[in-house]
C-alpha cells in the first residue's frame, strides 16, 4: 500500500428539476467519497475540476476544500459530500484532482477518476452514472 494515496468514488446524477432543456441547461450532482487509502493521516487541502461539455467547452474549477470543508483522514477513513455543476449540452465529463498534505509534511495529489455527466429524458428513469476507466 502506498505510504500516501487518497482513493476518489464519484456517482454523478442528472437533475431534471434543476435543468431547462430549452434554454440549454442541464443541472448534475455528483457524490463524491474521498478514502485514505495510504498508511499516513493526511489531509485535503484544495481541489482542481475540468469540467466539459460535448461541444468542447471546458471550464476549471479550483478552490480550497471541499463545500466548505477541509476534511483530515486517518488511514481508512472516509469523507462523503455531494455538490452541483451545470452543462450547456446533456452530456459531458469531469475530472480532476485533490491536493493533500500528510501529518508529515509530505505533500501529493489524488486524481479524481473522469466521469460522464448524462441527462436522460423521456423515459422517467435515469441510469446511473458512467465512470471512465
Amino acid at each position: 500500500m502506498p505510504k500516501y494515496q487518497f482513493s476518489c468514488e464519484v456517482v454523478p446524477q442528472y437533475l431534471p428539476e434543476q435543468s431547462a432543456p430549452e434554454d440549454h441547461v442541464y443541472g448534475f450532482s455528483y457524490t463524491v467519497t474521498v478514502t485514505n487509502t495510504g498508511e499516513v493521516t493526511a489531509q485535503l487541502i484544495s481541489r482542481h475540476w475540468v469540467i466539459s461539455d460535448a461541444n468542447g467547452h471546458n471550464e476549471e474549477v479550483k478552490g480550497l476544500g471541499v463545500v466548505g470543508h477541509q476534511p483530515l483522514l486517518k488511514p481508512g477513513e472516509s469523507f462523503q459530500y455531494t455538490s452541483g455543476s451545470r452543462l450547456r449540452t446533456p452530456s459531458g465529463t469531469m475530472h480532476g484532482s485533490y491536493f493533500c498534505v500528510a501529518e508529515d509534511g509530505e505533500r501529493f495529489e489524488a486524481p479524481i477518476p473522469m466521469f460522464v455527466l448524462e441527462a436522460h429524458t423521456g423515459n422517467g428513469s435515469t441510469p446511473p452514472g458512467r465512470v471512465l476507466h
